[in-house]
């Protein structure tokens, strides 16, 4: 555990380090040939600009694949494989063909082994599960175990949902035990009188922290020298969970012949996605047994009769109805271009190791100004080899007191310098609580606080609920890991950088003859005693007026309204107006419009930044919304669609925030305007005057009625508060040094960027946070929470640049959740008919709770 302050004895070069030669020196493998860099620029030009560490979830294709395949499929007519026609019978020779090329991917012959299409490792995993011969206990004999690693993906562990219902005993196994609790010898001759099935599950490497299991385990488990095997009578089997060992490293059958393999493709190639496969093992495929029995995998079958036999064929016996035939012929192109790109796994292996190690041992030894280390990392080893490390680096950063930043606050950063990260617990719980040392008690109680899988809420009781995982491919560059340290050095460390020379000279020296001996344990979040240092205070109040900061209700007199926004086309730019009716769903005609891509899905300039640039306007008394943008013509659709007898205004289904919605289609002329703007096919929708969205932001403790939404994200109106507004610019300013001066942004800019409804002046900052309900003019309002925000406050309203600020003073001054601002829901008085207008200068009466 790296608690202790980094030795800056000799303080080393940061800049110095993140270079290429540095690299070099500390990993000889790079890349797949002397053309490396131009085959990457040619292969992936898509990803021009972008730092793409998320392999582990998916890597990415190359395009020499995309247009092979087309061009395969263009060419070929490929009929069902069920059929008995020409192109029927070069479909199913072409897909036998793909069977083959898998098994020698992996050293293994059809007599070995078969393989069994599925719709990914998943649904292979399932089929193993629902195939298993699971035997219940009896008087005489005790039942099968399901036992399966702690370090494993949700989908293995998931297996247990079948088996708890058919008397199996499910038993989690931890890491260390398998070879801490084995035997010397075999188990004995009593196996032969006990064939009760058990089942092992293993991944051959983790995902959640890349850490490679010895493959010799399956032989020890089928033998069962090892831990559990050795201590429950019985024949074993073992599945090797290989989806994300396959994608950089090579896996030999002949060494590790596990009786099922679950792969998935898209983690090998990019493409296609959907289809996985199921390795199985020739002399285990006699115990898997099916119930079901779909289109092509009988042999006979009477429909009046309970009479089926199965097919022989193993892959025909589990392949229910046809399968995904033209992806399978994908599955070739992706070999082809994989070993024509990088010439083999081994050379795959080494380039994308080397890049991981490099990446932890700067990472590992990077520290704030005050000595303290900027990251934990959640690792078994310290990268000494890629025989037991593969391409995975998974690490929580810490501010200079020692506290853990939530990885919303890192994957909303690394979003702006356009850094692709994965975070939060990898569907891998029980590594995520090893590491991070949550106890399921707490699991419990983050659950009732509100936190699930898959969401943002990343600390709970200042403890963090899951971590942030950057992971390699083979087309993954040295200016990647260069990108990334320098995006943590300038955004989460506080200056000067510093380097722990002593860690880093140890790194260097450490090599694979340790054969994976920890030097140090795995390293995990705890409280112990830390070496007293001179800490730089958190912004105290005493801080914060020294700059300026507590300035006394620096507007004086009365809390009033000062601006008032309205946002027509959602994620465009804004109309200030000053006068404005207050309809149903929020400021009228607010978030009524907008824009899809050509799939249908909402456009935000979280991707598409010149989305700012559009400039709508809503002309009351002309029934008109004006479409407006730099080097375009002026357009102009109607607000309400009174007929909507033209095709082109059709009712279609759109989503937003994870909602239905129902939508109106606005036109060709529209669509075409907004695609030549935008560079892509775009068509503007309108919320259906029909339907109804409800909100999901309502006061705490209230019992408030049902309110009805926009297109906007949560609720109906966002309020900011100018003094928030200049105590960010003013921590803003803080931290720019002299030669940066004139990139301060002004209160306007930093305004526009927080796209509210609302703005007031004439309170203390964040004076609003703690507001239970306002009357503005003589309108009423209640706060149902504040607003969470994103890396779309670091877009320029004005030119649709990128900056990392203001959400990097933002992520400064708050703790925990990043907000800023406070959702409104309009009160309408009981009986009232009429709609109430909202005006610039109009009092704000705020009242807290």
């Amino acid at each position: 555990m790296r608690q202790q302050l980094c030795s800056r004895g000799r303080s080393m070069d940061f800049q110095k380090l993140c270079t290429f030669e540095t690299f070099q020196q500390l990993w000889s493998h790079y890349g797949h040939g002397e053309d490396f860099k131009d085959v990457i620029e040619r292969e992936f030009t898509r990803i021009k600009g972008t730092t793409y560490l998320d392999h582990a979830a998916t890597t990415l294709y190359p395009e020499s694949l995309i247009r092979d395949y087309f061009q395969d499929i263009s060419r070929n007519v490929y009929g069902n494989p069920h059929s008995h026609n020409p192109s029927s019978r070069l479909t199913h020779d072409t897909v036998e063909r793909v069977r083959c090329r898998v098994l020698q991917h992996f050293n293994a012959s059809p007599e070995e082994y078969s393989v069994i299409f599925t719709s990914g490792c998943t649904a292979a995993l399932k089929l193993v599960a629902e195939s298993f011969p699971w035997r219940p206990p009896t008087e005489s004999e005790a039942g099968s175990h399901f036992c399966y690693l702690t370090d494993n993906h949700t989908s293995v562990v998931g297996i247990r949902g079948l088996t708890s219902g058919r008397g199996v005993v499910a038993l989690p196994v931890c890491p260390q035990e398998v070879e801490k609790r084995a035997k010397d010898e075999a188990g004995g001759g009593e196996d032969v009188i006990c064939q009760t099935p058990h089942l092992f599950c293993y991944p051959a490497q983790s995902n959640f922290s890349g850490r490679k299991y010895p493959l010799s385990h399956v032989k020890g488990i089928q033998a069962r020298r090892l831990y559990p095997a050795c201590d429950h009578h019985g024949r074993w089997f073992v599945l090797l969970d290989a989806a994300a060992h396959v994608s950089c490293s090579p896996l030999n059958l002949q060494d590790c012949p596990a009786d099922f393999i679950p792969i998935s493709f898209y983690k090998m190639f990019g493409f296609p996605t959907g289809l996985g496969a199921l390795l199985v093992r020739t002399d285990a495929a006699g115990i898997l047994k099916k119930t079901y029995f779909g289109g092509g995998t009988a042999a006979a079958y009477l429909s009046g009769e309970d009479y089926y036999v199965h097919a022989a064929n193993l892959s025909d016996r589990f392949e229910d109805g046809t399968v995904s035939f033209l992806d399978i012929i994908a599955v070739n192109h992706g070999f082809e271009a994989l070993n024509r790109i990088t010439g083999g796994m081994h050379n795959i292996q080494q380039h994308t190791f080397g890049l991981a190690r490099y990446t932890y041992m700067l990472l590992s030894s990077l520290c704030h100004g005050n000595g303290r280390p900027v990251a934990q990392i959640y690792t078994q080893g310290q990268f000494e080899s890629p025989r037991t490390q593969g391409a995975i680096l998974n690490f929580n950063l810490m501010d200079s007191h020692g506290q853990i930043i939530g990885y919303s606050q890192v994957d909303r950063m690394a979003c702006l310098y356009n850094i692709h990260v994965r975070t939060g617990c990898f569907c891998n719980t029980g590594a995520c609580q090893s590491f991070l040392g949550i106890s399921n008690q707490q699991m419990r109680r983050n659950l009732q606080a509100g936190h699930v899988c898959g969401d943002s809420v990343d600390v709970v009781d200042a403890q963090p609920t899951g971590s942030v995982r950057v992971s390699f491919g083979y087309m993954s560059t040295f200016e990647d890991c260069q990108k990334f340290l320098s995006f943590v050095a300038e955004c989460f460390v506080e200056k000067p950088v510093t380097v722990d020379h002593v860690r880093l000279e140890k790194l260097k020296t450490a090599t694979a003859a340790s054969r994976g001996i920890n030097e140090d344990p795995p390293i995990k979040i705890a409280n112990g005693e830390i070496c007293k240092v001179d800490d730089k205070e958190k912004p105290s109040e005493a801080s914060l007026t020294g700059l300026g900061l507590r300035e006394t209700n620096s507007h004086g007199g009365a809390c009033t309204l000062t601006n008032i926004y309205i946002y027509p086309i959602k994620s465009c730019g804004a109309h200030e107006v000053h006068n404005w009716p207050v309809g149903p769903l929020g400021l009228l005609y607010d978030r009524s419009w907008m824009v899809v891509n050509g799939n249908g899905v909402c456009l935000s300039q979280k991707r598409v930044q010149r989305l700012c640039l559009i400039r709508p306007q809503v002309h009351l008394a002309s029934d008109k919304l004006l479409l407006q943008a730099p080097g375009m013509d002026t357009i102009s659709v109607p607000l309400e669609n009174k007929t909507q007898t033209h095709t082109s205004h059709e009712v279609c289904q759109s989503k937003v925030c994870g909602d239905r919605v129902e939508t109106v289609d606005c036109g060709d002329e529209a669509a075409s305007w907004l695609s030549d703007f935008l560079g892509q096919p775009c068509r503007l929708i309108r919320q259906s005057p029909n339907f109804t969205r409800d909100t999901k932001k309502r006061p705490s403790g209230a019992a408030t009625a049902s309110t009805s939404l926009s297109l906007v994200n949560e609720a109906q109106y966002l309020m900011i508060n100018c003094a928030s507004v200049e105590l960010i610019q003013k921590l803003m300013s803080s931290r720019q040094d002299d030669s940066n001066r004139d990139q301060l942004l002004d209160t306007q800019n930093v305004i526009s960027r927080f796209r509210a409804n609302l703005v007031i002046a004439g309170v203390e900052p964040f004076e609003e946070d703690n507001w239970s309900h306002l009357i503005i003019g003589n309108t009423r309002f209640m706060v149902t929470g504040q607003c969470g925000r994103c890396q779309m406050v670091g877009v320029d309203q004005e030119t649709g640049t990128k900056t990392k600020e203001p959400l990097m003073s933002l992520m400064g001054y708050r703790t925990g959740k990043v907000t800023f601002g406070v959702y409104l829901t309009h009160q309408r008085p009981e009986g009232s008919t009429t709609g109430s207008v909202l005006s610039t200068g109009s009092i704000v009466q705020p009242h807290s709770s």
